[in-house]
């Protein structure tokens, strides 16, 4: 892959002394003027137009344009670029740049003027109002498109911030009036895709009516966050790592999501897909198969999705006494009162859609054979957090028991990778406490990812705008990944509906319900996050 720009930091020459100061180096990259394939005159540059569909909508206020503006403001969008915001509401260009406006912020270092940048980023944004399933109004964007384009090679690039049930309308509006006729069309789709096997092919398959599969970006926010990125990286280039990366040394591996706030207004949205549609089948699902893959053959994005692909058919299906759901309730703290899942006014006050769940799977191959990879994710918790903790084998016939204790889970060994918040990847390791006497404790090596690099994290959001724009797929869901994600989770959805299957309560800001607790001492597993030291 060629990389254009280094995210959080402009890509410039830099010498030696300075590639190598505080043991970073850095690869020398590509000026971001360079980012055109030819600089021979204006008829033959290209141009990058991206339309945001949906434009007045959250995500793209709270999201899409500041990681657009982020990226403009590090010098990783070509030189010719024009943004388009689309949605049925009237706006004008200068509305919509007053919108944007409000969103944006310099959050990397101030090494440029911001109001500046900000100024010469909403020159490049304007509006154009349409119904989503409009031909008409799809060939209008197409004209106004063309003018900013003018005589350059024309990629378009269209981000679907809108509800599922209007993708291939657009989909189809956009391909058939608003295509670029000499350069690339890539259209970025926003999960959910589908609530089951069967609307999930219906999708698929009315999408490749008007696109080509290597035309569909299928995004999930996750796979672009930095410490998911940093999973490959973790394993395949440290050897301390990728030998034990089996059953032979793991003894199980943990993906735990929490919010600490309940659905706040989007129930509406939220009951139709509940926890498991909405956090496990795509985000933790997708960090299972990247984390549990066999070493690809290559980085190159088809390489690596075969391998995800392989891990989930490989899944062992899930039983529903490996699985526990619960829905939060009210809950008064400290005088302050939080609504229960179905207080919230948008939610059937009879509705049993579960706001938590913990499943325990299995992969059903040589390397994975017997190990149980543990998912809970829930709302409404008591703390904000995403992590994957992977836990190892007891050491045989260890020396040190009678030092620390007869509950072998404290002196486990434990790889805890932090996704978010406060980044960081830490190693739990058997220490002697110093003094005379003998006694071990046990402690973190910690890389705190703030105390380590200087430069802000980057959102995901922008990873995975770049990538869409540099035509690099490897972050992006293939259909059959979706295919083989949907084949292991709808028969688990399908029985829990059918059987309405009463989650467990539990109170708004607890550690969720107390099942989970029995689910993983029934894998003999303890879960991390609960420990005073986690």
């Amino acid at each position: 892959r060629l990389q254009l720009c280094v995210l959080g930091a402009v890509a410039t020459k830099s010498s030696p002394a300075e590639e190598l100061k505080d043991g970073l180096v850095t690869i020398p990259t590509i000026e971001a003027d360079k980012f055109v394939a030819e600089s021979d005159g204006g008829e033959h540059q290209s141009t990058v137009s991206i339309t945001v569909v949906g434009a007045s909508g959250d995500l793209a206020k709270k999201k899409i344009f500041p990681a657009l503006f982020a990226l403009y403001y590090e010098g990783c969008l070509p030189e010719h670029f024009t943004i388009f915001g689309y949605a049925r509401s009237k706006m004008t260009d200068a509305e919509l740049r007053d919108m944007v406006s409000k969103t944006l912020t310099c959050r990397i270092d101030k090494r440029a003027n911001c109001s500046e940048k900000m100024e010469e980023f909403l020159k490049r944004c304007f509006y154009h109002s349409g119904q989503y399933d409009s031909q008409e109004h799809f060939v209008a964007l197409d004209k106004k498109l063309k003018e900013h384009e003018g005589a350059r090679r024309s990629n378009r690039l269209f981000y679907l911030s809108i509800p599922p049930n209007i993708f291939v309308d657009a989909v189809k509006c956009a391909s058939s009036s608003a295509s670029s006729v000499n350069g690339w069309t890539r259209v970025i789709v926003e999960k959910p895709f589908g609530r089951d096997s069967k609307t999930s092919a219906a999708l698929t398959k009315s999408l490749k009516q008007y696109l080509e599969e290597d035309q569909i970006f299928r995004i999930d926010h996750y796979l672009g966050k930095e410490l998911v990125e940093n999973l490959s990286v973790l394993r395949f280039s440290n050897l301390i790592f990728e030998p034990l990366w089996s059953r032979q040394y793991i003894r199980n591996v943990q993906f735990i999501f929490s919010e600490d706030f309940g659905t706040e207004g989007r129930g509406g949205y939220f009951d139709n897909y509940g926890i498991i549609r909405d956090i496990m089948q795509n985000h933790l699902l997708q960090i299972l198969a990247l984390f549990a893959m066999e070493t690809p053959v290559s980085l190159d994005a088809e390489d690596i999705r075969n391998e995800k692909v392989k891990v989930l058919r490989s899944m062992r299906p899930i039983q529903l006494e490996d699985v526990v759901i619960g829905q939060y309730k009210g809950q008064t703290t400290g005088g302050v009162t939080y609504p229960g899942y179905t207080d919230d006014k948008t939610v059937p006050k009879d509705s049993l859609t579960p706001t938590f769940a913990a499943a325990a799977l299995f992969i059903d191959n040589a390397r994975w054979d017997g190990v149980p990879f543990l998912m809970k994710a829930g709302k409404a918790l008591h703390t904000r957090s995403a992590e994957i903790r992977v836990q190892f084998r007891h050491v045989p016939g260890n020396l040190y028991n009678r030092n620390s204790g007869t509950d072998l889970d404290q002196t486990t060994n434990e790889l805890v990778i932090r996704v978010q918040p406060d980044e960081a990847i830490y190693l739990k390791i058997n220490n002697k406490v110093p003094g005379l006497g003998m006694r071990l404790d046990r402690s973190n090596l910690n890389l705190l990812y703030s105390a380590r690099y200087s430069k802000e994290i980057p959102d995901a959001y922008e990873r995975l705008l770049l990538d869409a724009i540099e035509g690099e797929r490897r972050l992006f869901i293939r259909s059959d990944e979706l295919d083989a994600a949907w084949a292991l989770f709808t028969p688990l959805l399908k029985e829990i509906e059918e059987k309405k299957t009463i989650p467990e309560f539990y109170p708004y800001g607890s550690r969720g319900p107390v099942g989970a607790h029995y689910l993983a001492a029934k894998h003999k597993v303890q879960w991390g996050d609960l420990s005073l030291e986690s």
